[in-house]
């Protein structure tokens, strides 16, 4: 038994969609979650200030003794996780090698479509993880930076967040896709408002696909918790209308609360 917490980080207030999916699929899991929202949003920063940022994260993290490190941030997965890896002992994930995995494994044709911030598409990570797991799929990305500013308003099941849904994904769904990663955090909040202008389109949420591999590794690396139910602390940078909002929604208006804390290097 290792009852040590897991530790996920997000620029924001998406990865409590991650923390959830953790919590619910392993909830004898204790786990602290720290989301950056005072130097949100990481989508539209240099590669060099997300590594730095993302070290800053870790090595807090470090310091409360954790035994995993999830990554729930696209942005931070896609240009920082092979850095920490490389700097860090500790078993390291992020968000995009699950949703491309998963992605694989429900494709619809030969198309995958990405929804992802501008960074995370810029990088390719997507492209390159797929492309590694099956040749001949083409993959289609399309950067979607104003769903995590509809996100951040709460406007989760709007018109006009149905109307951005089909500005973004009109594209990909006349080209042929069927299957399409939400490549943000932020992005499975959506959900309904995405689905609800197209509902033959298969949404991959990575949140509950990272939740899986968690528990995989957590079982092969013989550091699971064997019994009671798991603490969850949650602490951001910047305590917000929406991070509050999200906490009850997910976690219940049950007297935990999100403390603030400051990282900075």
């Amino acid at each position: 038994m290792d009852d040590r917490p897991i530790g996920i980080f997000d620029s924001g207030v998406g990865g409590l969609t991650v923390c959830k999916a953790i919590s619910d699929l392993l909830p004898s899991e204790n786990i602290i979650y720290f989301g950056d929202t005072a130097r949100f949003p990481y989508g539209t920063r240099s590669i060099d200030t997300v590594v730095r940022y993302s070290r800053e994260i870790t090595e807090y993290l470090l310091s409360r003794d954790v035994k995993m490190l999830v990554i729930a941030c696209n942005t931070s997965s896609a240009v920082a996780l092979d850095v920490l890896r490389k700097e860090y002992a500790l078993p390291i994930i992020g968000v995009i090698d699950a949703g491309a995995r998963a992605s694989c494994a429900r494709l619809k044709g030969d198309k995958i479509g990405v929804i992802a911030t501008r960074a995370t598409v810029n990088s390719g990570s997507y492209v390159k993880a797929i492309n590694l797991l099956r040749s001949g799929i083409q993959v289609m990305q399309r950067h979607a930076t104003l769903f995590v500013s509809l996100t951040e308003e709460g406007w989760l099941d709007d018109e006009i967040t149905r109307l951005t849904a089909k500005r973004y994904m009109q594209g990909l769904y006349d080209e042929g896709v069927r299957t399409v990663i939400l490549g943000c955090t932020h992005f499975p909040l959506l959900k309904t408002a995405i689905n609800g202008v197209y509902p033959e389109i298969d949404l991959v949420d990575t949140g509950i696909e990272i939740a899986r591999e968690v528990r995989a590794i957590l079982k092969e690396k013989n550091l699971e918790n064997g019994g009671g139910a798991g603490h969850i602390e949650l602490y951001a940078s910047d305590i917000t209308d929406t991070i509050q909002r999200l906490k009850e929604m997910f976690f219940g208006n049950n007297g935990s609360e999100i403390k603030k804390l400051e990282i900075n290097g």
